[in-house]
């Protein structure tokens, strides 16, 4: 079977040559003899693995020396109350900004633990289609809270909040090394690994050390302390070494086509032709409002995604996403089903993803387009 084109929101597509070579070692890594997923954390060949991971991320990151960079599981929702337990030990309050699921969720997971949150601001009004531009935080609050690139709505941060001596947190779990960031003017950044670094299982965290304190919130459970992770170089417990393994493959690669900045370029050049497309269509259009559009997630909708309550509408409106879906799956093009929250479909166009899968996409589009006008 051919290798088709995923599209997928995650786990998402990895470089086909990261690919190839996990699999050539994966009998007899380095001629050790055995497999990274079978190799003891800590032998001195896996701590050469994971330091160089570490390396790696700080180099193309560009993270400053006060900030330590831990390697965790439980995924970006596990974070949400890492954050809440380990910062907000002062004043007990935090600033949110509400842009879509996953921000919502992780306020959510912050009042449950006791954490008076504030909703600052929020794009829920039109479906969080926007990003709501916050100039300045201010007040007494212990952090403010992000969610940088929105999976499911399709929607980017264009600028950063300034929060002052706010630690400032960002979830950057879909768009994390997609350009260039400013690590110093956040307190912490976090990002699940499945969309753009490895396969799901590791998540990465970037912390400011005067953050990783001696006495999180009451009853905090010692896995959920930075402290532990960080004294420990993120061994305390055996860490999702094969994950990490495919992880500092991918930084090479992305190193190799240019860091940060280069993969940048890519990803504008992948989404505005895309974007240029539904733009210029009668048949579709994007759902993210210009301005706060991913170059990561594009949602879009057909001509027949009216909002209409009418059941005959409906019917027509699933019945055209089910077959676009179906035949676009049979070209080789999978997982562009949308997200039942905004209806229709959806294409994340991570790193990995080439230009060339882009451009297949858009031939299949028009073709559709024409066929079921």
């Amino acid at each position: 079977m051919s290798r088709v084109y995923n599209f997928s929101a995650g786990p998402s597509c990895l470089p086909e040559e990261v690919l190839k070579e996990c699999a050539a070692e994966m009998l007899d890594y380095n001629g050790s003899g055995q497999s990274v997923m079978e190799m003891s954390h800590r032998s001195s060949t896996y701590q050469a693995i994971i330091d160089q991971a570490e390396s790696q991320i700080r180099k193309l990151m560009k993270v400053p020396e006060n900030y330590k960079i831990l390697f965790l599981q439980g995924g970006g929702s596990t974070q949400f109350a890492m954050v809440a337990e380990n910062l907000g030990i002062h004043t007990g309050k935090a600033a949110y900004i509400q842009t879509g699921v996953w921000a919502k969720k992780a306020a959510a997971e912050a009042k449950h633990l006791g954490i008076k949150v504030d909703i600052i601001a929020s794009s829920e009004d039109k479906n969080y289609s926007y990003i709501p531009h916050v100039e300045k935080i201010e007040g007494d609050y212990d952090y403010a809270y992000i969610c940088f690139n929105n999976t499911i709505m399709g929607t980017h941060y264009e600028y950063i909040p300034d929060t002052g001596k706010i630690p400032l947190v960002a979830d950057i779990s879909s768009c994390v090394l997609s350009e260039e960031l400013d690590v110093s003017k956040f307190g912490l950044l976090f990002a699940g690994a499945q969309k753009n670094l490895a396969p799901a299982g590791v998540t990465l965290v970037i912390i400011r050390e005067d953050l990783i304190t001696e006495t999180p919130r009451e009853g905090t459970p010692t896995m959920l302390c930075y402290k532990t992770h960080a004294d420990n170089g993120s061994m305390y417990n055996t860490p999702p070494c094969y994950t990490i393994y495919v992880l500092g493959k991918v930084l090479d690669w992305i190193e190799k086509n240019g860091g940060a900045a280069g993969i940048h370029k890519l990803n504008v050049e992948k989404a505005n032709y895309l974007y240029d497309y539904l733009d210029s269509s009668d048949f579709y259009h994007a759902t993210a409002e210009k301005g706060s559009r991913s170059l990561m997630n594009v949602p879009f909708l057909t001509k027949y995604s009216t909002g209409s309550k009418d059941e005959a509408d409906i019917a027509k409106e699933k019945e055209i996403n089910a077959k676009f879906v179906k035949e676009a799956e049979a070209a080789g093009l999978v997982n562009l089903k949308g997200h039942r929250l905004v209806g229709g479909m959806r294409a994340s166009i991570y790193n990995a993803m080439p230009l060339a899968g882009v451009k297949a996409l858009v031939e299949f589009m028009k073709k559709f387009a024409e066929e079921n006008k």
